[in-house]
């Protein structure tokens, strides 16, 4: 954002006072969550951050309680919507007061590029009123009782989308003129019927409108990606497990199960790849079971969770921090191992090592630490 030179001065109205029932949520859709915030919020966020000088929002009848949870925080005004879409946008035009320019939104249409607002802006320079628009891909048919009686030219029609740009003064007039019997289909339509030009500019697919149930499913995705990091003390007594395999040193780690903590670090990327918690979750060190249990197990069942989750593991890089032992001489055994038991080609498996100097505790001897990514791909 600090790189963008700033836009033209603009108020917006976000307009969400619409039942939204067709998209199958619990409530109106516009209230409903979206990407890890509600849907309205998402617009009226990307007009504050764009230097909008006041923003509008027309809230059904009720729904103050939902609207205030939904945009708590944010410096906006909150008007009550009418019985239409026109009627509503009337009012949120009479509560902005006075601006010179303003942009007409639905909240529906959370995703707002600032190269669309920017575009519309300079329109208005030389307009009154200006949309985005798409063009239409598809062959048109017109449809007369289910059969096809004709066709429309793709070439000269276009998809609107919002938000829409206006000269204040002129869009408020428009809508002040505009019959109060019949609802206008968006406010570009109004302008237009007061005369007004209305420009075209370039949209952006991002401008999707929600409608369906399907629109707030989070497409799952093909490859992801999990961290894991751990550390376990060495102390004299102890076996030292490491990468599956056992090292003889002169410490060994230190934890409730055999204290492997490159395959612990393993099983957490793991873990957070396909978002199962960590591997606290799975086997509690409050858990006598697990004493002194084999590492093994719990990558085992890490990979079988991937598994489950519809994924494979595609690859694993662990990098060991330490000063001692050396990684080096059994760095292929560790590399054969670990793709065993996550049932992957040992291509798949990277196993580095590192110091750190001989600063802080891995440094001193007193530890050992290992952090690994893993990606899992969707089968």
């Amino acid at each position: 954002m600090a790189n963008h030179p700033p836009l033209p001065a603009f108020a917006a109205i976000v307009v969400a006072a619409g039942k939204g029932i067709r998209a199958g949520q619990p409530l109106p859709k516009q209230f409903a969550m979206w990407r890890g915030k509600p849907v309205v919020r998402h617009s009226v966020e990307a007009f504050l951050a764009e230097g909008a000088s006041q923003v509008v929002v027309a809230i059904p009848p009720g729904g103050e309680a939902l609207a205030r949870e939904a945009l708590a925080g944010l410096e906006v005004l909150r008007v009550e919507g009418g019985s239409t879409r026109q009627e509503s946008v009337a009012r949120a035009l009479e509560a902005i007061g006075t601006a010179d320019n303003v942009l007409i939104h639905d909240a529906a249409r959370p995703d707002v590029p600032r190269a669309v607002i920017a575009g519309l802006l300079e329109a208005l320079e030389t307009h009154e009123g200006a949309i985005p628009t798409l063009p239409v891909v598809d062959s048109l048919a017109i449809d007369t009782e289910g059969l096809m009686s004709g066709s429309a030219d793709r070439d000269v029609l276009r998809r609107v989308q919002t938000p829409q740009a206006f000269r204040f003064a002129a869009i408020l007039d428009a809508h002040r003129d505009w019959p109060g019997a019949r609802d206008a289909g968006d406010d570009a339509q109004v302008l237009r019927a007061s005369g007004g030009a209305v420009a075209l500019v370039e949209g952006d697919e991002r401008l999707k409108k929600l409608t369906f149930a399907e629109d707030f499913v989070t497409p799952s995705l093909d490859v992801r990606t999990g961290m894991g990091f751990d550390v376990h003390r060495l102390v004299q007594g102890e076996e030292l497990w490491l990468g599956g395999i056992r090292i003889d040193y002169e410490k060994g780690l230190s934890g409730h199960s055999d204290a492997d903590v490159a395959l612990h670090t393993i099983v957490d990327a793991l873990l957070g790849a396909v978002a199962r918690g960590d591997i606290g979750d799975h086997f509690p060190p409050s858990d006598p079971q697990w004493k002194g249990a084999s590492s093994d197990r719990f990558l085992l069942h890490a990979a079988k969770l991937v598994g489950e989750a519809g994924y494979r593991i595609g690859n694993i890089d662990l990098t060991i921090i330490c000063e001692a032992p050396k990684i080096g001489p059994h760095r292929e055994a560790m590399r054969a191992r670990i793709a065993d038991l996550a049932g992957v080609d040992i291509d798949s498996i990277s196993v580095k090592a590192t110091t750190t100097e001989r600063l802080g505790f891995t440094g001193r001897g007193e530890g050992i630490a290992a952090q690994a990514i893993a990606t899992v791909i969707r089968n």
